[in-house]
């Protein structure tokens, strides 16, 4: 099993993307429950995401893919009693924007709420959001914050410079509404 540390310079990339839509009323159960998530985090002092080398590799070459726009999914799972987040599906979803897809993403409303339907119907829930930079650091920005909205819940970012993915970096969403909220480097697990 490869543990993956994140440390993170101060970079930030302007411009980014805020494409996952405000949450569903659906997701209310989990943000109970990611309150408790949050709070067990918060005593381990160690947020954690844990995906298999498929799903990682694979949410990396969706960046690649889509190269020079930026790709975005969505991570299904479930939240493990000590906090950790583990993915147990990727689904890719499409970049609705036709504006800015090189330094935005979008994901449709509809779109996820089919997911998530799907996603529920296996026994899985939304742990998190996984989206590219193109040709900048897997470092989120003030955009990035503003369009996230599932507390709770992991936002990856993978840096594809040239064309090929270099650096995937994690953040979980903290905080108790949009006033507070915050995304806090995490640690991703693969194995």
């Amino acid at each position: 099993m490869l543990t993956e540390s994140l440390s993170l310079a101060g970079d930030s990339y302007q411009g980014m993307p805020s494409g996952v839509p405000q949450a569903t009323q659906n997701q209310s159960a989990f943000r109970r429950r990611s309150s408790k998530v949050h709070q067990q985090s918060k005593i381990n002092n160690s947020p954690m995401l844990k995906l298999t080398r498929n799903d990682y590799d694979s949410l990396r070459r969706h960046g690649e893919e889509t190269y020079p726009h930026e790709c975005c999914g969505i991570l299904l799972g479930r939240v493990e009693d000590d906090g950790a987040r583990v993915v147990t599906s990727i689904v890719r979803a499409g970049n609705t924007r036709t504006d800015s897809a090189h330094n935005r993403y979008n994901i449709d409303p509809k779109e996820l709420v089919r997911i998530q339907r799907e996603g529920r119907g296996r026994g899985e829930d939304i742990v998190g959001f996984y989206h590219s930079h193109p040709d900048h650091p897997a470092r989120w920005s003030s955009t990035d914050l503003a369009g996230a909205h599932w507390i709770g819940c992991s936002y990856v970012i993978t840096s594809v410079e040239k064309g090929k993915a270099a650096v995937t970096n994690s953040f979980e969403l903290t905080g108790t509404d949009e006033s507070d909220k915050r995304l806090q480097d995490e640690t991703v697990e693969v194995s």
